[in-house]
């Protein structure tokens, strides 16, 4: 991928369209960290491209001074390996949200992680559908009241994460969406991963699912409620930082340091890169603390290195130097 000699600033990735989010929106927050991730990676801004789908986040790929489309409804997923297919040297951005990518989209957002192209998903979460104004979405809680579930809504939702995992994605993060720094941070390590990386951002909306995630987002509470994992760091969390996790039988649990002679290096260091997925899913699953930071990220072959090197095979073993050789070799017959 063709990289830079001179650095951009975030401004050289912000274009003139007028950013039209609701005040308040996490959105805004997201989209700024990319345009401060980006200059950071070294690419030149003419060989990025962002694909949305359709929702509030789609409207990401405007706000960007790269190329872009937007897409149709779930189908950002399958555009984008287009595109990427067509011309490798692209850094190809997906931008969703849950309703377009496990509704409408589930069959591309899953199969897309499964077969791992070198390609970047960013799933904006709010459990909710905003652009069509409040319609229960598949993160959507047990109970939770909206505009088509007056009563309650009576479907267990998707994790996320838990889903990805299961479609064998090599890469997830999850970061709050009120959180710019570590959100930048993610973006990068994203950007420099070969293969599919998935990011889920914890992203509130103001008007139709307010507070959805301030149990764990919430600046009073987010030091002691989420426990922000990095590769080859203990598992500490909380102001104190005098929490941490260890792994009691097959289970996770939460300990205090000084407590019952607990030390530090008796908790768990993380480690993104295992292949055996068991101990990430068991982090994305637990709530308290809520996991955030980068999950998992295990290197392994891309889509592409797969489909090139079976290619380079064939060729080899082909007897074939041309098409014509292809159409007339075999039985023949003409047609009078």
């Amino acid at each position: 991928m063709e990289t830079l000699e001179n650095k951009y600033t975030y401004k050289d990735f912000a274009s003139d369209q007028e950013v039209r989010w609701c005040p308040g929106c996490d959105d805004y927050v997201i989209l700024r960290a990319m345009q401060n991730a980006l200059p950071q990676v070294g690419i030149k801004k003419e060989n990025v491209v962002f694909i949305s789908g359709i929702g509030c986040s789609s409207r990401f790929p405007y706000y960007m001074d790269t190329y872009g489309m937007h897409g149709i409804h779930g189908r950002a997923p399958a555009i984008a390996s287009g595109v990427k297919l067509a011309n490798p040297e692209l850094s190809v951005w997906v931008i969703t949200g849950d309703g377009d990518a496990m509704a409408i989209g589930g069959n591309h957002f899953i199969h897309v992680l499964r077969r791992n192209l070198d390609m970047n998903i960013v799933l904006f979460n709010n459990e909710i559908y905003g652009l069509t104004k409040g319609q229960f979405s598949p993160t959507s809680l047990v109970g939770q009241r909206t505009k088509s579930s007056p009563y309650g809504n009576t479907q267990p939702p998707f994790l996320p994460g838990e889903l990805a995992i299961g479609a064998q994605a090599r890469f997830y993060a999850r970061v709050g969406g009120n959180t710019p720094k570590e959100m930048t941070q993610v973006f990068i390590e994203a950007a420099k991963f070969k293969g599919t990386s998935l990011i889920e951002v914890l992203q509130n909306c103001v008007i139709f699912n307010d507070g959805a995630f301030a149990k764990y987002t919430d600046k009073k509470v987010r030091a002691d409620k989420q426990l922000f994992v990095e590769h080859g760091k203990p598992m500490i969390f909380g102001k104190e930082r005098n929490k941490g996790l260890v792994l009691n039988g097959l289970k996770l649990e939460v300990v205090t340091l000084g407590e019952e002679g607990i030390k530090e290096s008796d908790l768990l260091v993380h480690n993104a890169e295992l292949e055996d997925p068991t101990l990430h899913q068991m982090l994305i699953r637990m709530e308290y603390p809520l996991v955030t930071g980068i999950i998992r990220r295990f290197p392994d072959v891309t889509f592409e290195e797969r489909v090139d090197d079976l290619t380079r095979k064939v060729r080899a073993d082909s007897k074939f130097t041309k098409t014509d050789d292809l159409f007339f070799s075999g039985e023949t017959y003409e047609v009078e």
